[in-house]
């Protein structure tokens, strides 16, 4: 059996995300905040060359595991294929209570709106 490389899921490496609770803590000091009806992220400019995110998916907002998960990997898939565009901040996204009654489309849609709005207010810090 061989491994098709084209078919392997794309890495998201340790330099995109925000690992410790230093790093979670300095985006909530002092963040810049971006809402629409599904998510908000707080944004702050870092010192690397490269966004990096982080996820603060509550249970309190979406209870089966299963939905968190799916919100993760949408989210980590859009800004994977955003990274490129968007500027060196330090990203957490949360989720709004309205994410439960949306479809994997209308997420994607939602997704979709709010990095266009982080990429115009964060091109403005």
């Amino acid at each position: 059996m061989t491994t098709d490389a084209s078919k392997a899921p794309a890495k998201f490496p340790r330099e995109l995300r925000l690992l410790d609770s230093k790093d979670f803590a300095q985006v909530f000091k002092k963040p810049v905040r971006i809402a629409n009806k599904a998510f908000t992220i707080l944004a702050t400019p870092n010192h690397s060359q490269s966004p990096r995110l982080g996820l603060a998916i509550a249970k309190k907002q979406v209870k089966l595991a299963v939905n968190r998960n799916l919100i993760k990997r949408k989210l980590r898939e859009s800004f994977r294929t955003r990274q490129a565009t968007l500027p060196s901040f330090d990203f957490v996204v949360m989720v709004r209570r309205d994410i439960n009654s949306m479809d994997r489309k209308s997420m994607e849609s939602a997704l979709s709106h709010i990095w266009r709005k982080v990429e115009k207010v964060c091109k403005d810090c």
